[in-house]
């Protein structure tokens, strides 16, 4: 099972990647000379030390992602599913990343269009995962998401979790991260509601148990989408 054939950045030859990721960084370091430079007219030298925040934020999943994918710290179970690597019996997933949102959506699709893709993508990456940890009992799988509401995790066998205060400090330092994958998710800036994020959890039995209801959701946002 290879997901990355079909990722439009893992597709591009090394020598192709390489190029978009020195392109990116010179992006940014003009950025950063800009902001100093703007910083140092007009005394505000805030300016300077807010953009590094906000460029770092969102160009560095360009950078990580495929770094650990190469490193096999990440796999990728479909487009926007992917897992770390298992520690203690415990897994983190993640339902893509601004790095993915960038390459794989359709900008040509309507916002419910690139909504379902999302959630079937998810659920194609947790299928292929079911269907590869179904003997690595026990496993305990996490993931924190603002796409994936409560009612959902639980019919795909998840239970909502209290978003722990490390985990709001993360995704609140990686904001202006999660605005522009939001705005790419709907299709217009979107700023995302930080309470409205949850964490879910699952053991992989209960997972393979909802197996059906899992494909039953999936095969009908496929449907959608060619309707």
């Amino acid at each position: 099972m290879n997901n990355l054939v079909h990722h439009p950045f893992f597709r591009k030859s090394e020598s192709q990647q390489k190029r978009f990721l020195v392109r990116l960084a010179l992006l940014f370091i003009g950025f950063i000379l800009l902001s100093v430079a703007l910083g140092y007219a007009t005394g505000w030298y805030l300016i300077p030390v807010l953009s590094i925040t906000l460029g770092l934020s969102i160009i560095a999943p360009f950078f990580d992602i495929p770094a650990l994918q190469k490193k096999g710290d990440l796999k990728y179970f479909s487009l926007l599913f992917l897992a770390e690597k298992p520690k203690n019996q415990r897994l983190k997933i993640h339902a893509g990343s601004l790095f993915d949102y960038y390459f794989v959506l359709d900008r040509g699709s309507t916002p419910q269009q690139r909504k379902a893709f999302i959630m079937q993508q998810f659920l194609s990456g947790l299928l292929n995962f079911i269907e590869v940890h179904q003997n690595h009992t026990p496993l305990k799988v996490r993931g924190t998401s603002y796409i994936i509401n409560a009612r959902t995790a639980e019919k795909i066998g998840f239970k909502p979790q209290k978003t722990d205060a490390l985990q709001l400090l993360i995704l609140s330092y990686n904001y202006f991260n999660l605005v522009v994958a939001n705005s790419l998710a709907k299709g217009k800036l979107s700023f995302p509601k930080l309470n409205r994020t949850i964490s879910f959890e699952a053991d992989i039995s209960a997972l393979i148990e909802h197996k059906a209801s899992i494909q039953n959701l999936h095969d009908r946002l496929k449907r959608s989408q060619k309707a």
